[in-house]
């Protein structure tokens, strides 16, 4: 089974100084015996090629692939241009990292805190996505968006830019449960994403809930990417994200002998 944990998960030992990205891999690997790794932007103290190289090798050594780059403040719109074009720089740093890795997707998000984007942020984007996706369909990875915040917490305003952005090299990262709406417009917006789905991150409250329905989902689509456990707590996190990843692997499981 393809699962993975985003080492966002383990931000409160990152804060605390008990966990760097190295012991975030050896975690993933010797603690709960995975093969793939998520990482967090938080976790990339650099993304030159000193330091990308390192990571390499010890993704290599531990014999990891590294299913996602999860990666913030580089979101594509954003009010401010100074902001604009820093995140660029940032979005455009771990497109070329997520080729040293050999990342299989890289998530970055679309921006805006409103409830929706006017026409010019709407092209903005979705324009910036293309030169991103094609970039990443070149080097053979993904990247995409993700409903995470703002107006791309909306299944129609996520699904017209995916259809508008057209692009192989393009998907999403499903955030299980995370639109807005409704319970049941929350559910059928994660029904009709599936056959987008490059990524997930299933969070928490997902798994003491509908977690098996939700997965089913996808398994129904043949989706062939990486399910990736995200925790949020912050706190007892060795243990809460060892609780989380056992009840997706039941939920996996049972989808798998159905």
């Amino acid at each position: 089974m393809k699962i993975s944990i985003l080492s966002y998960s383990f931000r409160g030992l990152l804060n605390a100084g008990q966990m760097d990205l190295f012991g975030y891999l050896e975690s993933c690997k010797y603690r709960y015996h995975l093969n793939a790794a998520d990482i967090w932007s938080g976790f990339f103290p650099s993304t030159e090629d000193a330091y990308l190289d390192k990571v390499r090798e010890g993704l290599v050594s531990r014999e990891m692939e590294l299913a996602d780059i999860c990666v913030d403040q580089a979101h594509v719109w954003d009010a401010d241009e100074a902001i604009r074009g820093r995140n660029g720089e940032q979005a455009w740093a771990f497109l070329h990292a997520a080729v040293k890795l050999k990342a299989r997707f890289v998530r970055i998000d679309a921006g805006s805190r409103n409830e929706s984007w006017t026409p010019e942020e709407f092209d903005f984007i979705v324009k910036t996505y293309r030169d991103y996706a094609q970039f990443a369909h070149d080097n053979g990875f993904k990247m995409g968006i993700e409903n995470h915040w703002g107006p791309e917490r909306s299944w129609e305003n996520l699904k017209a830019v995916c259809e508008a952005v057209d692009n192989p090299g393009f998907g999403v990262s499903c955030h299980l449960g995370g639109w807005i709406g409704t319970p049941e417009e929350v559910d059928e917006a994660d029904r009709l994403v599936a056959p987008w789905v490059s990524h997930t991150h299933i969070p928490w409250d997902i798994c003491a809930g509908p977690l098996e329905a939700k997965l089913k989902n996808l398994w129904d689509v043949g989706y062939d990417g990486y399910y990736s456990v995200e925790h949020h707590s912050a706190v007892n996190e060795y243990s809460n994200v060892g609780i989380q990843l056992a009840q997706v692997q039941n939920a996996l499981e049972k989808l798998r002998a159905a």
